[in-house]
């Protein structure tokens, strides 16, 4: 947040905001919606527990995608 008003918010925003379908976690910061939209409501100690539960909710958005193809699948002769 560079918002000025609101200069002692930490946040985990990294401005990568792209919803994951399957687990509803932004691949940026690993908030949900519900999560980002209440940030500037919630109470630090709220946001706090939060943020303790991201780099849990990172990984699992990593070892659950897996690759379908990719430029390799795309191009002849690179199998």
């Amino acid at each position: 947040m560079d918002d000025f008003r609101f200069p002692d918010i930490e946040t985990p925003c990294v401005k990568v905001c792209v919803v994951d379908p399957e687990t509803q976690f932004c691949i940026g910061c690993g908030r949900t919606r519900d999560e980002i939209a209440g940030w500037i409501g919630m109470a630090p100690a709220t946001r706090h527990q939060i943020i303790e539960t991201l780099p849990e909710r990172m990984a699992t958005l990593t070892l659950r995608k897996r690759r379908k193809g990719g430029r390799q699948a795309r191009l002849p002769g690179l199998k």
